[in-house]
């Protein structure tokens, strides 16, 4: 039911909560209900409207097609989910986050216009970000799709260049049993006539064909665009250039973002900028500002100091073998210590088996959510795999913990300066350790 109007909430705390409680369920992908919303406040933008969808390198697709925008001199509104520590997170107004009391009269807008549907947490306060988006002058806007891309909440928005980056095997409860399937869902962010960039460098043919059945205009990576890199002695890269339709760079720096994936993101990132250059046009300049000041907490961030800190949010397997090449890159470290929890629909299985031959001590989390894997279930089903994996994996040490804190302070504990420790897994891992903060946590950790 929809509150008074005597009795609305008057933090963001409380609206929040507020959320938490209208619909039964957490998900549920259906997209009527936000549509008649949206369609109420009604949320219009000045701008190009970008939208980002694929299973892995979103957040990093957004966050670099923001630093170019911004290095160009446009105002730029972004979303994203999850947050790591704060809910504000999720809405970046020129790179900043928003202010919790703006947000206010945006949720207040939503619950009036919703006219007592039943909203999800995530369908109501993607509605209360995007009216903010709507209320401020910006040149550009950039969402991210949470879940899939043809019933999320996001899609309620006609994108005018919508960007799919890698597809793999995530959330297929909801997204179908393949890579078709969930290709399917990804593809419905589409709009006849209009681009669409996907980095994917094979791409399932449910995405192709649904581009083409529609008429939009497929900018397919190794076709429509491409990448070429120069690597050091060492395999690091450190220089490439790009190559799109008709505009190329060459003699780029690496983006600020670290891993293995960063030049196709990156790539999808300039293709989608061409293909909107005739109402945002950007300079070979502001792509190289842009891409070297991008900053993205969480993905393959490596903290300074003794022992070395890495944190990241890979929590499936195609995101879990990134991670674990980036590690492999990173040289030489005595014992890795690694700090893991995930949500129990993940196949953890997979991660596990992925990362054995990195990992020297496990340190399994329990995570604030009844969604979450139990630290002991975790730490039942490597014991149950470990003996059929090479070393280190038999010889490994385990133990479990009450949150991410407890975990990490275990592992600083246990390593010694030269080693390393890793924190990944669900963004309530990372986004645990980081809500802290840093400094006040590793007392042993020198920086």
């Amino acid at each position: 039911m929809p509150l008074s109007s005597s009795s609305p909430p008057v933090t963001l705390e409380a609206w929040l909560a507020h959320c938490e409680r209208l619909h039964p369920s957490t998900i549920d992908l259906t997209l009527e209900r936000v549509q008649a919303v949206a369609q109420r406040l009604p949320l219009r933008f000045g701008g190009p409207v970008f939208t980002v969808a694929g299973t892995n390198g979103k957040g990093s697709t957004c966050a670099m097609l923001e630093a170019v925008l911004i290095a160009a001199g446009y105002r730029v509104g972004v979303y994203t989910s999850p947050h790591l520590v704060h809910f504000e997170e999720r809405c970046r107004i020129d790179g900043q986050p928003v202010q919790a009391q703006d947000l206010l009269p945006h949720f207040e807008a939503v619950e009036q216009a919703r006219q007592g549907a039943a909203l999800t947490y995530f369908e109501f306060t993607t509605l209360a970000i995007l009216s903010l988006l709507a209320a401020r002058a910006l040149d550009a806007v950039v969402l991210e799709v949470g879940l899939g891309g043809r019933l999320d909440a996001v899609n309620a928005v006609d994108t005018d260049c919508a960007i799919i980056t890698s597809i793999d095997l995530d959330h297929m409860d909801f997204l179908g049993p393949d890579r078709e399937a969930i290709g399917r869902e990804k593809a419905g962010i589409m709009r006849p006539g209009r681009p669409v960039v996907v980095s994917d460098p094979v791409p399932p043919e449910s995405v192709v064909r649904h581009a083409e059945a529609i008429g939009a205009d497929l900018w397919r990576f190794g076709r429509d665009f491409n990448y070429a890199g120069q690597q050091s002695g060492t395999g690091t890269w450190q220089q490439w250039s790009w190559a799109g339709r008709q505009k190329r760079y060459t003699g780029l720096a690496y983006p600020a973002l670290r891993g293995t994936n960063q030049l196709l993101n990156a790539s999808g990132v300039l293709a989608a900028l061409e293909a909107v250059r005739d109402r945002l046009p950007v300079t070979a300049q502001a792509v190289r500002n842009g891409l070297a000041v991008v900053e993205l907490p969480g993905r393959f961030q490596i903290v300074p100091g003794q022992p070395t800190l890495v944190l990241d949010v890979a929590h499936n397997p195609h995101a879990v073998a990134a991670l674990a090449q980036n590690l492999d890159q990173m040289g030489f470290f005595p014992r890795t210590h690694a700090v893991f929890g995930a949500m129990a629909d993940k196949d953890t299985a997979a991660i596990l088996r992925r990362m054995a031959p990195l990992v020297d001590a496990w340190h399994f989390t329990d995570l604030p959510t009844p969604r979450a894997a139990a630290a002991a279930t975790l730490a039942a089903q490597w014991r149950e795999l470990a003996p059929g994996l090479p070393a280190p994996a038999p010889q490994a040490g385990v133990s479990c913990h009450a949150d991410p804190v407890e975990a990490l302070r275990a592992a600083l504990e246990e390593a010694d300066p030269t080693d390393r420790i890793l924190v990944f897994g669900s963004f309530y891992t990372v986004g645990g350790v980081l809500e802290q903060g840093l400094p006040r946590l590793a007392a042993k950790h020198v920086g």
